[in-house]
């Protein structure tokens, strides 16, 4: 059984999405486009501090992650849940994807950039495999068992690197920056009650919307998937 969803992010932690790419998120979903996002892991790592345990830091992070979703307008998240800092480049973790993608079609596959200088470990791994699920492994007869299940090649038709250093695609968010900010917000565990974090992330839509007729954008690495 296939379900239908324009735009399928794959993002390696709960907040990931939020800090590069929520405005967009919010303009797609205004739009009436259907926004799927995939968290890899867990995030039971993300903090420094030793009075939690990874158990309760992963069920907080993901319980801020629907918070999240729920102001952007994403319908539906799922979550992988791999342990945070130990995603491993495998053929089962890009079947996961592969299995997501030709459950629902979309046309846009959004991930982090993989190029970045002192990358994230998870943000490699995650952009690469996500990389290889969509082409070739999404679009051609891989994994036969997926066929078995009614799970037919499907050809995403473009990769969107959100938090580039090399952007050649930009999203107006000026109607929706403040929505961004609000989904942020929800991740209190990694970003607290902070008010110059929002004005940092203001200030950097500003200056990726310089040159152009509109206050605020975020910018993505565009690559149309030749088949």
């Amino acid at each position: 059984m296939t379900k239908q969803a324009q735009i399928l992010v794959t993002i390696p932690h709960p907040d990931d999405a939020e800090l590069r790419m929520a405005g967009a998120v919010a303009r797609w979903t205004s739009e009436g486009k259907n926004v799927i996002y995939v968290v890899c892991t867990n995030g039971d790592k993300g903090t420094d501090d030793p009075n939690i345990t990874p158990e309760e830091l992963a069920n907080i992070r993901e319980q801020e992650q629907l918070a999240a979703a729920d102001v952007l307008g994403v319908k539906e998240v799922i979550f992988l849940r791999h342990p945070d800092q130990s995603l491993e480049d495998t053929p089962e973790f890009r079947k996961e994807l592969v299995r997501l993608i030709r459950m629902y079609k979309p046309d846009t596959v959004v991930t982090v950039d993989l190029s970045r200088r002192y990358n994230h470990r998870d943000h490699r791994i995650a952009a690469q495999v996500t990389i290889d699920a969509v082409f070739p492994n999404a679009g051609t007869i891989s994994y036969p068992d997926l066929l078995e299940e009614g799970l037919y090649p499907h050809r995403v038709k473009e990769i969107l690197f959100c938090g580039t250093e090399n952007p050649n695609y930009y999203v107006d968010i000026t109607g929706t920056i403040d929505i961004k900010l609000a989904a942020l917000r929800c991740h209190k565990s990694q970003v607290g009650d902070k008010p110059q974090f929002g004005d940092m992330l203001r200030e950097r839509a500003r200056m990726s919307a310089e040159g152009q007729d509109y206050e605020f954008a975020e910018g993505f690495h565009k690559e149309v998937i030749e088949w």
